[in-house]
C-alpha cells in the first residue's frame, strides 16, 4: 500500500516539474493534436490537490497500459477552475462545485465526481494518550481562536478522563485556494453560526489566525513539524505522513474518525439527491450513526465540446476506465468509491462528450 502511495506522489511531482516552475500547465489549445512519444495521446489537467494520489495512480496505470500521457498539476482547486476557465488545460479538478459565476464564463461545462474522500482533523500533540475526540462547535471555535489551550474546559468535555497538556495550540490552514478548504469550512458553517456569519464557507477564507500552507501536502507538513499544532488535510495524506487524526462527533451524536468506510457511509442515500444529474451536492454532516462529517467527492471540470478528437476520446476512456476498474487502487490509496448508482449517472454525463467541427459523440473504447 505505501508503495502506489509513494509511487502516486513520485509520478505527481515529475509530471508537476514537467509542467515547469511557474505553477501554470502547459497550453493543450494550440488548435493541433497533442502527440507525445512514440505518438500516444497527450492530455493536460491541473487542480485539486485533494485527488492528486489516486488520480496520479489511475493515470499512470492507464497511460502505460493505453498510450496516454498525463500531465496533472496539482495547484489547488482554484488554480484548476482558472485554468480550464482560460483553456491552457484539456481538464480541470476541483473539490468545491464552481460558483455561478465561474460556469458562466465556460457553459456546459461538466462537474463530474470521481472519488469519495474524507477531510481529516489532525493533530500534533506528543504525550496524549488516547485517540483525539472532537464536537463541530468546539472545532470552530479553535480556527476561530476562541480556544487556544489543549486543556481547554470545551476539549476537555469532548475527551473525558485524557490528561490534556497546557499547551497553545497551533492553527495550521491551507494558504492556497482550496477545495479541501471549501469542503471543511463548509462543515464548519453547518455546525457553527458563529463561524457561518463569521469566515463563512469558501474555497478562500479570512483565517481568523494560524500558519497557512500550500496544499494537502504543505499542512500536512506543517502539522507534522510543530508540536501542539492542529489542521486539516485529505486522508491520504494523514495517512503517509502518520498523523494522528481525531474522531469527529457526527451528526447522530458519535465520535467517528476517518476512513474509507465511513467516507462511504456519508454518501448514503446521495443516489436519489443527484437523480437530475447534477452533482453540486455538500455531503457534510451527513447523517447516519457510522458516517464521517467532513465527507466529500471531488469533480473533473470537463469541457462539453473537444476540438481534438483523438484527446476527447483518449480523456472519455481513461475516466471510464477509472469510474468501473479504478476502485481498488482508490480505496488501496484511502478514498470511497462512487455509489453504483452515481457512477452510472456519471458515465451517462461523460457520453455527452462532443469533440470536432460537426460534434461528434465521444464513447469510451471497447
Amino acid at each position: 500500500m505505501k508503495r502506489s502511495w509513494r509511487g502516486a506522489l513520485a509520478l505527481a511531482a515529475f509530471l508537476a516539474a514537467c509542467g515547469g516552475g511557474d505553477g501554470k500547465a502547459p497550453d493543450a489549445k494550440d488548435g493541433a493534436p497533442a502527440r507525445g512519444a512514440g505518438g500516444s495521446v497527450s492530455l493536460t489537467g491541473a487542480g485539486a490537490t485533494f485527488p492528486a494520489p489516486v488520480y496520479s495512480k489511475w493515470f499512470s496505470d492507464y497511460g502505460q497500459a493505453h498510450g496516454v500521457q498525463v500531465n496533472y498539476q496539482s495547484i489547488g482547486s482554484g488554480g484548476g477552475i482558472q485554468q480550464v476557465t482560460a483553456g491552457t488545460v484539456d481538464f480541470g479538478a476541483s473539490d468545491a462545485p464552481m460558483s455561478a459565476d465561474e460556469e458562466a464564463k465556460v457553459p456546459g461545462i461538466l462537474q463530474l465526481p470521481t472519488v469519495l474522500g474524507a477531510v481529516a482533523v489532525t493533530y500534533n500533540l506528543p504525550g496524549l494518550a488516547q485517540p483525539l475526540r472532537l464536537s463541530g462547535p468546539v472545532l470552530a471555535r479553535i480556527f476561530m481562536g476562541g480556544v487556544t489551550k489543549w486543556n481547554d474546559p470545551a476539549i476537555a468535555a469532548d475527551n473525558p478522563g485524557a490528561a490534556l497538556p497546557a499547551t497553545t495550540i497551533a492553527v495550521v490552514h491551507r494558504s492556497d485556494g482550496s477545495g479541501t478548504t471549501y469542503v471543511f469550512t463548509d462543515y464548519l458553517a453547518q455546525v457553527s453560526p458563529e463561524w457561518k456569519s463569521g469566515p463563512g464557507t469558501g474555497k478562500s477564507v479570512s483565517w481568523p489566525g494560524g500558519m497557512g500552507a500550500k496544499g494537502n501536502e504543505g499542512v500536512s507538513g506543517g502539522v507534522k513539524q510543530t508540536a501542539g499544532s492542529i489542521g486539516y488535510v485529505e486522508l491520504a495524506y494523514a495517512m503517509q505522513n502518520q498523523l494522528s487524526m481525531a474522531a469527529l462527533k457526527n451528526q447522530s451524536g458519535a465520535y467517528v474518525a476517518p476512513t474509507v468506510e465511513s467516507t462511504a457511509a456519508a454518501a448514503a442515500g446521495v443516489a436519489e439527491r443527484v437523480a437530475g444529474g447534477d452533482y453540486r451536492v455538500s455531503l457534510v454532516n451527513a447523517p447516519g450513526a457510522t458516517a464521517y462529517p467532513i465527507s466529500t467527492w471531488t469533480y473533473l471540470l470537463v469541457p462539453p465540446k473537444w476540438s481534438d478528437c483523438g484527446k476527447a476520446q483518449a480523456f472519455v476512456s481513461l475516466v471510464d476506465w477509472a469510474l468501473t476498474q479504478g476502485a481498488a487502487s482508490a480505496r488501496e490509496l484511502h478514498y470511497a468509491p462512487l455509489p453504483d448508482q452515481v457512477r452510472e449517472g456519471v458515465r451517462q454525463k461523460l457520453g455527452t462528450v462532443t469533440c470536432g467541427a460537426d460534434n461528434q459523440p465521444v464513447k469510451p473504447a471497447a
